[in-house]
């Protein structure tokens, strides 16, 4: 400016950089901890030699509104070394009584803001102050709580931080009495820096938040754990797009099936944004209130698809579902443009399975296909989403190739007649990724076929006659003899008598009976009469109604399961 004196021009000039300097060091910051490292680490010792910074608390987000009186605690603190090295006892020195050691934030110092008291007639005004302003002393003290002062000779600057709706902390500068006393325009410099950092503090909040829910979100929508299921092992893996992408349409499903089946389910809703969660959420339901009617693959698909349009006409995903049967040890697949599934078998050889493509679920007026293929004992079925194979250095049939490459060879090593274990081979699968193949979200899901063998199965038809439940004991009987489990029989006739004796009053057509050995015994009866038994307390003059009720009281688990042909009634015991 025309008539500035030198000096005064070079100071303004410092103190412009300094506040670019420490603004940029500032905006580093991605959570509150670092934004206030950031300011005490730009402050000190080049604008101050010690530095307190109070947070509310606790911190607030976006429109909340506090529950109680504003309450501030100390976050972090700031000196330089030489204070407060070699003072003797007695001594009056800044760190002796003000807590500047990175030891006093063990023990958090909390202040309570009084209504109407002079440290909120601070904050309330925004704007920094000398320690010499009037209130600026009494707001201090309560700030720094009982036996606690600032020391004679020190320069302080008190200075509210303000976020976008409220006063959210406060930052204390000193400096000793062997520097230059802060100036006018030092406020302006307090001001900048205070300012900086409560909107950055408030936006890393707001971010916080975001992330919390979009965490929460995504995890309620995948599967806490996997299933149990009978003859086959599963393993799952998920990751987000990326750390600022945190949810997305990615998902997988293992729905355990009557008849000991299980449903494995991978999909993918376009996007990775809270709405394709949320799509994804839905049509996840969907497929799970399909999978428990029993429906074939492709009419589970043909559902979804109509579900997809009912929620808007740009609602668009890729599906794939496949049913596995280890009594059969096959698996009938169904496919809505999704990436095929990969079949490693036990030997080694890894090949993509043959399955119709199919329209994506959303399309609509299109039939889906279903294959039935073999799913050998020792073989483990890889569903995934485009996410693992795709991405803007790579084309999506390339990296189906580079999968079922890394599978082969990760098979190999540890030799033909021992699979990988499962667990090991989803962890070497995505390390196949590199630095620019992180384009989507990743769903993965790993099946390894065990099956059951035909020697651990038992299956009849019986005539709905009163002559069933007596066939059913001996047959029962017979099959716990052959396999050594004769402590079961009491049980097993008592339970499979009740069950059998109620299908056939109602049964039209022959009923089903099967037993399957496993790590349990379980005993299933199918009949043709879609509705489900209740268990109920029978009364004392009752002739019946205790079937249920036995085997509620005997079995370790049962229950029933509707299909569309009539319902299954299972019980399971444990092995002796």
């Amino acid at each position: 400016m025309p008539g500035q004196l030198p000096g005064t021009a070079r100071r303004d000039g410092d103190r412009l950089r300094f506040v670019g300097a420490a603004t940029r060091r500032i905006a580093r910051g991605i959570d509150p901890d670092e934004i206030v490292m950031g300011l005490c680490r730009a402050t000190v010792p080049t604008f101050s030699d010690a530095i307190l910074v109070y947070l509310s608390d606790p911190l607030l987000v976006g429109d909340e509104r506090p529950t109680g009186p504003l309450v501030l605690r100390l976050r972090r603190t700031d000196r330089l070394r030489h204070l407060g090295e070699g003072e003797e006892e007695g001594d009056r020195s800044l760190a002796a009584q003000i807590p500047l050691s990175p030891e006093a934030l063990l023990s958090p110092e909390l202040c309570e803001v009084r209504p109407g008291g002079a440290l909120a007639e601070v904050l309330r005004g925004v704007r920094p102050v000398f320690s010499e302003a009037p209130g600026a002393q009494a707001a201090l003290a309560e700030l720094l709580g009982e036996g606690r002062t600032v020391p004679g000779g020190m320069r302080t600057v008190l200075a509210p931080l303000r976020g976008r709706r409220r006063v959210i902390g406060a930052a204390v500068f000193l400096r000793s009495p062997d520097r230059p006393a802060f100036e006018q325009d030092d406020l302006l410099v307090a001001a900048q820096l205070a300012t900086h950092s409560a909107l950055g503090i408030d936006k890393a909040v707001l971010y916080g938040r975001e992330a919390y829910i979009a965490d929460e979100l995504q995890r309620t929508m995948l599967p806490e754990t996997l299933p149990k299921a009978t003859g086959v092992r599963l393993a799952s893996r998920y990751l987000p797009a990326a750390e600022t992408a945190r949810v997305g349409g990615d998902w997988y499903d293992a729905i355990p099936l009557p008849g000991s089946r299980v449903a494995l389910v991978v999909g993918d809703v376009m996007g990775h944004s809270m709405t394709s969660a949320a799509i994804m959420g839905q049509l996840r339901t969907t497929a799970q209130t399909l999978a428990g009617l029993d429906l074939p693959p492709q009419e589970v698909l043909h559902h979804l698809d109509e579900q997809a349009q009912r929620l808007g006409s740009d609602r668009m995903a890729t599906c794939v579902y496949v049913v596995y049967d280890p009594v059969s040890h096959r698996i009938t697949v169904a496919n809505a443009g999704h990436p095929p599934p990969v079949l490693l078998h036990l030997g080694g050889r890894a090949e993509v399975l043959r399955v119709p493509p199919g329209a994506p679920i959303g399309v609509g007026g299109v039939d889906f296909e279903a294959v039935e293929l073999d799913a050998p004992a020792g073989a483990t079925l890889l569903l995934y989403t485009d996410g693992l194979v795709e991405s803007r250095l790579r084309d999506v049939w390339t990296g189906i190739e580079q999968l079922r490459e890394r599978l082969a060879a990760t098979a190999r090593l540890t030799g033909p007649d021992h699979p990988p274990p499962l667990e090991a081979l989803c962890d070497d699968v995505l390390d196949m990724l590199g630095p620019g193949d992180r384009d989507d979200d990743i769903a993965l899901l790993a099946a390894r076929f065990e099956g059951i063998a035909p020697s651990d199965v038992a299956y009849w038809f019986l005539d709905p006659d009163p002559a069933a439940p007596g066939r059913a004991r001996r047959l029962a009987r017979a099959a716990l003899a052959r396999w050594g489990l004769e402590e079961l029989t009491d049980s097993v006739e008592l339970l499979v008598s009740e069950v059998v004796t109620n299908a056939v009053r109602y049964a039209s057509r022959p009923v089903t009976l099967r037993l399957l050995r496993t790590d349990v015994l379980r005993v299933e009866v199918g009949d043709d009469v879609p509705q489900l038994p209740r268990l109920r307390q029978a009364r004392a003059t009752d002739e019946g109604g205790r079937g249920l009720y036995l085997v509620n009281k005997v079995a370790r688990r049962w229950d029933a399961t509707r299909l569309s042909n009539g319902k299954v009634v299972w019980f399971e015991l444990p092995m002796p």
